[in-house]
């Protein structure tokens, strides 16, 4: 790049062209959750039958089209920030240097060229003569930089050493600019749609690679904004962004949405369009990566004689199969149910009012982490937060999810008109085995922290005028985590619902950092909880919350076993409804044990 076309150069035309790339990304938004939670919910709402369903699958397809130009043209915008932003550095560099070297009676030639005046001590009765050095880039060789020094100490001219200093400084403007323009141009131009009206997986594996693109590229325009805060309370979260003007709001969710998912305290809308975005891409990378590993083969079994028996037993193509690929298929396969089943819960918006879900967290890493809410947590008058527990992971998220959505419709009519917001909380990693790994209190210990910090965030978040009412529920392993979180931190929340509790890691309900008279606890009939045992988990003594010593109120249930507490139409679902909307006194509750009931 030469000086004329540098400048000629105006970064704020690509400002102003990114500015434009900006606003259709937020009408595509706009339109996307228009589509979603308006007209195909309200379809979903209120007709049924073919023609219903053919046309929420349309409207399904046309969201997912404006979230894909949403998308993409936030992750133009930011490309074009990025350019403009590298270009005007190197714009300022060379403008000064100009002004310097016209300062100093130098003349740059068209090529970048310095001419400097005669000037110096007389040498044979003469003033040493002026002259011309080329355009270049400051030595970067240390034997270059060493030669260029004495050149310029040995010149009899002292405009000599200035002349290469503004030649050196024009040359590495140039070079910074050309650079620049060789690094985005690819970018931009990797930024452009397959010529059709479907959004594939493809589509979206590229946006994943674009959006890598993009931010490799603006790295130093990135490092130029306020920085988020490391390992830091959801107030300082909140503060970072609501300092972060429209710009860079846009650069952090186009280029790390992943990272501003993660923050606990930002907006709840916030967060669910930037994991909204890497849900997508990595359910589209997961997707093409499964298609592309050959399908197991059919014939998975046969039968051998051993012992004069038969015995069914994997055939050899199987377990050839299943040693190159089988672990990578089956992390895939499951990955890919659980996000299915997230899928499923956004598709169901509007179903028997229904309100729109909101996806607050999501890794598919390991086994998995989603965080689900039903309705707005930072509009909502009541906020229940449930922890699951053993085997809990991405691939079973349906199920947490599901029972989340049956406490809302339950909760709704206990409301009195007021809003809720159930969450499903899968922010840790649950033990794997109930043998193996739930016997170990490590993992609600490990998870404690994340889940103090979420709750911390929701209360940050919120915008209502008065603080929302806020239960945490847990289930078997989940209470343990729960009683972790409140011994070694504190608990914000008003109200704990226990369920099949094994224990709680304290011994009183007092010691779970909420109101005196606030701890609910449900133990169904026949629930034993699984190969941990019934206290597992106990404070002193092996105190469990379904013990009468350890104080908390014992909820009546009418479930059998230990996993049915959110059976619709159950007193047990309906009882917790009851608490999470600030009506516990009215949950009827079991009389207490007859001490004397051993001599009668």
């Amino acid at each position: 790049m030469d000086i004329a076309t540098l400048q000629a150069l105006k970064p704020s035309e690509f400002e102003e062209a990114a500015d434009g790339y900006r606003a259709t990304s937020e009408m595509a938004s706009t339109a996307k959750d228009k589509v979603e939670n308006q007209i195909a919910a309200g379809i979903r709402n209120q007709l049924k039958g073919a023609a219903a369903t053919a046309a929420v699958d349309g409207l399904k397809e046309l969201a997912q089209n404006f979230h894909y130009v949403q998308t993409e043209c936030a992750l133009a915008s930011t490309a074009l920030n990025g350019f403009a932003y590298d270009m005007a550095a190197a714009k300022r560099k060379l403008e000064a240097a100009l002004e310097d070297a016209k300062a100093a009676g130098c003349t740059v030639g068209a090529d970048g060229s310095v001419t400097f005046p005669a000037g110096g001590k007389e040498v044979d009765g003469k003033v040493p003569e002026g002259g011309t050095v080329s355009a270049s880039t400051s030595a970067t060789d240390p034997t270059s930089a060493a030669i260029e020094r004495q050149a310029v100490n040995m010149h009899p001219n002292p405009n000599f050493g200035k002349a290469v200093e503004f030649a050196n400084r024009i040359g590495d403007a140039l070079k910074e600019a050309t650079d620049a323009d060789a690094k985005w141009a690819p970018k931009l131009r990797a930024l452009k749609a397959d010529d059709d009206l479907k959004v594939t997986d493809r589509d979206w594996s590229d946006v994943k690679s674009d959006q890598d693109g993009v931010s490799d590229a603006g790295k130093k325009y990135l490092d130029s904004m306020p920085q988020p805060p490391k390992d830091s309370s959801p107030k300082d979260n909140a503060a970072w962004w609501k300092g972060l003007d429209d710009e860079e709001r846009a650069a952090w969710l186009s280029l790390r949405p992943d990272s501003v998912g993660k923050l606990d305290g930002l907006p709840s809308a916030v967060r669910d369009e930037a994991n909204r975005v890497v849900f997508d891409e990595t359910r589209a990378r997961y997707q093409m990566e499964l298609d592309s590993i050959p399908k197991p083969p059919a014939n998975e079994w046969t039968w051998i004689t051993a012992g004069g028996y038969p015995a069914k037993v994997h055939t050899d193509e199987w377990m050839e199969w299943h040693r190159k690929y089988g672990d990578r298929y089956d992390f895939l396969d499951k990955s890919l149910r659980g996000m299915a089943d997230i899928q499923k819960r956004f598709d169901a918006t509007g179903t028997n009012g229904l309100p729109e879900a909101y996806l607050l967290g999501f890794s598919a890493e390991g086994d998995g982490r989603a965080i689900v809410a039903n309705g707005n947590p930072d509009t909502a008058d009541h906020q229940a937060v449930y922890v699951p527990g053993t085997t809990s992971d991405l691939n079973g998220i349906g199920g947490d999810v599901d029972r989340m959505v049956n406490l809302w419709n339950a909760a709704r009519s206990e409301a009195d008109g007021k809003t809720v917001s159930t969450i499903t909380w899968l922010g840790y990693d649950a033990p794997d085995d109930v043998k193996k790994d739930a016997p170990f209190e490590h993992y609600a210990y490990d998870g404690a922290p994340a889940f103090t910090k979420f709750l911390d965030g929701l209360e940050t978040s919120h915008t209502g005028d008065a603080p929302p009412h806020r239960t945490v529920i847990g289930h078997s392993y989940g209470t343990t985590l729960i009683g972790a979180a409140a011994e070694k931190g504190t608990l914000n929340a008003d109200d704990v619902v226990l369920a099949g509790s094994p224990g709680v890691k304290v011994s009183h309900a007092t010691e779970l950092d909420v109101p005196k008279g606030h701890v609910w606890n449900e133990e169904a009939k026949g629930d034993i909880v699984p190969d941990i045992g019934r206290w597992g988990h106990g404070g002193d003594w092996f105190i469990i919350p379904s013990d009468p010593e350890f104080g908390a109120n014992q909820m009546t249930t009418d479930t059998e076993g230990h996993s049915g507490y959110w059976n619709p139409g159950s007193d047990s679902l309906q009882n917790q409804a009851l608490v999470v909307t600030g009506h516990g006194n009215d949950a009827p509750l079991k009389p207490p044990p007859d001490k004397w009931a051993h001599v009668k």
